[in-house]
């Protein structure tokens, strides 16, 4: 009976997931911190690690290597759209799956703002065309690969490929009585009969 009973929780759990539109995650960004290599500059920063199921976090440091500082920046919510498996599906395909994580400058005293973390290339793709966004990649850890695929299987659909068919109709064919469609005309369409070769005797009588 027990056996029966967590059949049916599963069962449930799977049908609640494929009906809704899309799932979250939280998603901690880790950045690092190195001093900046000209005057201009102090220090780099540069997102380098993600942690699955993190808990809320600002900027608390992680941990201290010299003068190379790690910080659980923020914890921004990676959220996964059943009509965007295929990129998805594309990003999984690369030689290292990554997270993108989208950042601009700050208006307050943190040293960036994590504006959000995402699976799809095609939406990374489309903050770093604006040039307002700094945008990185990062490694996936494998339990992350394994839910977004897990997802994927879930939901993913091959688009079907549909031919389209061709107007096959001739415009180079004309009936006698009926203009040419190619030519504008300013009359009716319909006219007289052809009387080429015909004298103007022989059309009077």
């Amino acid at each position: 009976m027990q056996h029966d009973g967590m059949q049916l929780n599963t069962d449930q759990g799977t049908a609640q997931e494929s009906a809704e539109k899309s799932i979250t995650m939280p998603l901690g960004i880790v950045i690092r911190r190195v001093p900046g290599v000209t005057r201009w500059a102090r220090h780099i920063w540069k997102a380098v690690a993600v942690l699955p199921g993190a808990q809320k976090a600002s900027w608390k440091e992680l941990r201290r290597d010299g003068e190379a500082v790690e910080f659980h920046a923020a914890t921004v919510p990676l959220e996964l759209f059943r009509t965007d498996t295929e990129a998805y599906l594309h990003g999984l395909s690369a030689k290292t799956p990554s997270i993108y994580v989208v950042m601009r400058e700050s208006d307050n005293a943190d040293p960036l703002e994590i504006v959000l973390a995402t699976a799809s290339p095609y939406e990374a793709q489309d903050y770093a065309d604006t040039g307002e966004e700094l945008v990185e990649k990062v490694p996936m850890p494998e339990g992350l690969v394994a839910w977004i695929r897990d997802y994927i299987n879930l939901h993913h659909e091959d688009e079907v490929f549909i031919k389209r068919r061709r107007n096959k109709a001739r415009v180079d064919l004309k009936e006698d009585g009926i203009g040419d469609a190619r030519i504008r005309q300013t009359a009716d369409v319909y006219r007289a009969p052809s009387s080429k070769g015909r004298t103007l005797k022989e059309q009077v009588h």
